[in-house]
């Protein structure tokens, strides 16, 4: 039977879940699009609900589409939406790791995410102060990595493993690569960088060599992990 009702409790889930407390409080977390859901899919990730629009064609319990619209976290609707679990590594892992400090636009987060991806990272880790991972706009700036690439939780940066490195503007020796053993790039918001004790408690400092004042965190991390595999890749 079609869901026509955007006050059905399977919409009213949906809703909630677009609320930071609400998914920290279930573990749950909303995907929306066909792109993302087939990306779940082929990583084996299965949906705890499956929500379509009504004579889509999809798989998936169908909903009116104006109800799964007032349901979606995006302007302009969507034809089908997943509710999944939340997974988080019991820890980071190398041989190459990417950590987040402070990074608060969960779109640098979703972007970092796909970038980890595309370079081969073992995991992405997420010290204090970060965007939500599994928040709408991760997710959806993750264009499906967020199902494939592991993620832990942080607090400190002894829980990184191998050497680990501080992406810091204008500071240290510039970044080059390939890594020759276990690495964790350090990378902290555009604005603020990494505080002081984060920097001191890492290995070693590094900096991208550009001409501008600055690069926002995904850029940063992208160009980073992109500088310690090119070799390695080539």
């Amino acid at each position: 039977m079609t869901i026509t009702s955007p006050q059905n409790e399977r919409l009213k889930q949906v809703r909630r879940l677009h609320r930071a407390r609400d998914r920290r409080e279930s573990g749950l977390f909303v995907a929306e699009g066909e792109d993302l859901l087939a990306a779940a899919d082929e990583a084996g990730w299965p949906a705890q609900e499956r929500l379509v629009a009504a004579g889509s064609g999809l798989a998936g319990e169908e909903v009116e589409a104006d109800a799964l619209a007032r349901a979606s976290a995006l302007g302009s609707g969507t034809r089908a939406l997943g509710v999944y679990r939340q997974r988080w590594a019991d820890a980071p892992v190398g041989p190459l790791c990417v950590a987040l400090w402070g990074v608060r636009d969960p779109g640098n987060v979703g972007t970092v995410l796909r970038a980890a991806l595309a370079f081969g990272a073992a995991t992405v880790a997420l010290g204090p102060g970060c965007a939500d991972p599994y928040g709408p706009k991760a997710v959806r700036g993750s264009m499906g990595a967020v199902f494939v690439v592991p993620l832990a939780r942080v607090a400190r940066i002894d829980e990184l493993p191998g050497e680990r490195v501080a992406l810091v503007a204008r500071a240290g020796t510039p970044l080059t690569g390939p890594a020759s053993g276990e690495v964790a790039l350090v990378v902290g918001a555009e604005r603020d960088g990494l505080p002081a004790d984060v920097v001191a408690a890492c290995d070693r400092v590094a900096h991208i060599p550009i001409r501008s004042e600055s690069l926002n965190a995904a850029m940063a991390a992208t160009v980073g992990l992109y500088e310690l595999t090119r070799q390695a890749s080539s």
